[in-house]
């Protein structure tokens, strides 16, 4: 008995020291991974004038903004068939934070492996949908040519009827209807929209439109339109302008994401175009190649400072549009500046 009695405790004793050494370890923390770090989009970019294409993203009341803006962007994405999106202009109405907008589309644009593109960020009254929180324009670059002759870029300021006058306008410039790509009206009521939509419908059957209440409160009755439509006939200069409207038949177009102001003394006007002119000098142009601008402000003074020192630091001659918004991505900016320029 003893004999079997020894060798079993052995074996015992040796499975228990098996045992301890096979013991697992305590859990070790995992280190902390860094988040990836986004590229910021660019403040200007380059792109041919000939190729140069516009959509306006559908309305949606699905999700809060973050979503809208992804579903958005991917709309745009499918709707451009392969094109390159190059500038992207959102209208956000609502709470959401603005400053998200540029976040998303680094990330969406990152995450699918396509160059950023310029982006400026608006904050209306309201947008023609109930739950819609934001609307997107873009910019494309076309894989071939469909401006041969050039493009016309306009607005219009007639409350009564800025349909008419734009067409007229483009139609004196040598666009024909079916040739307006955009259309952008900013009104002071979205009772007008319906109205609006038709004799939209009717001028410019193939224009990619947008309608945006500009504020809340505050403003008396007013709309404000834009239009870009492609020439029929490339103008005798590369820039011409012609009754308001910029017709450019240059081979490149500078676009300029939305430059922001803070505070309203002077010099905070022209710091803004300061740095402007320091992302033009990026592409290769300057202040003086502009023809094209458009601002946004929060108030009638600001708008008017804005006008008064545009005219003194563009020294060509160009067309533009300046509109009163609700708000901006920074709760002390006053106003926004954007710039279309040739080279």
């Amino acid at each position: 008995m003893r004999r079997l009695l020894i060798p079993l405790l052995c074996l015992l004793l040796a499975m228990g020291l098996h045992a301890q050494k096979r013991k697992p370890k305590k859990d070790i923390e995992p280190k902390p991974q860094a988040l990836e770090v986004l590229p910021e989009p660019p403040e200007a970019v380059t792109v041919e004038t000939g190729r140069l294409a516009f959509l306006v993203s559908p309305l949606s009341s699905d999700g809060l903004l973050s979503r809208q803006i992804r579903d958005a962007l991917k709309a745009l994405v499918r709707n451009g068939h392969g094109a390159s999106i190059v500038k992207i202009r959102a209208f956000v109405a609502g709470s959401g934070d603005l400053r998200r907008i540029k976040e998303i589309v680094a990330d969406e644009f990152t995450d699918h492996k396509f160059a950023l593109p310029a982006v400026s960020t608006v904050q209306v009254g309201a947008l023609p949908m109930v739950g819609a929180q934001v609307v997107v324009e873009a910019m494309m670059a076309e894989k071939k040519m469909v401006n041969p002759h050039g493009l016309a870029f306009t607005s219009s300021s007639d409350a009564k009827e800025p349909i008419a006058k734009l067409q007229s306008s483009l139609t004196s410039a040598g666009v024909k209807p079916p040739d307006v790509l955009r259309l952008t009206c900013y009104l002071s009521s979205l009772e007008e929209v319906a109205a609006m939509r038709t004799a939209a419908a009717t001028a410019f059957p193939a224009a990619a439109t947008n309608f945006v209440q500009m504020q809340r409160l505050g403003l008396e009755p007013r709309i404000q339109c834009e239009a870009v439509g492609r020439l029929g006939a490339a103008p005798a200069m590369p820039v011409a302008i012609q009754n308001g409207a910029a017709l450019v038949n240059a081979p490149k177009l500078i676009l300029t994401a939305a430059q922001l102001v803070f505070r309203d003394q002077d010099a905070d006007f022209r710091l803004a175009y300061q740095r402007l002119s320091k992302a033009l000098g990026s592409q290769g142009v300057s202040l003086k190649d502009v023809a094209w601008a458009e601002s946004f402000a929060l108030t009638k003074p600001n708008a008017a400072k804005l006008d008064a020192i545009e005219r003194e630091l563009l020294s060509q001659p160009h067309g533009g549009i300046g509109v009163q918004v609700e708000g901006l991505p920074s709760t002390d900016a006053t106003a926004a500046v954007e710039l279309i320029a040739v080279k």
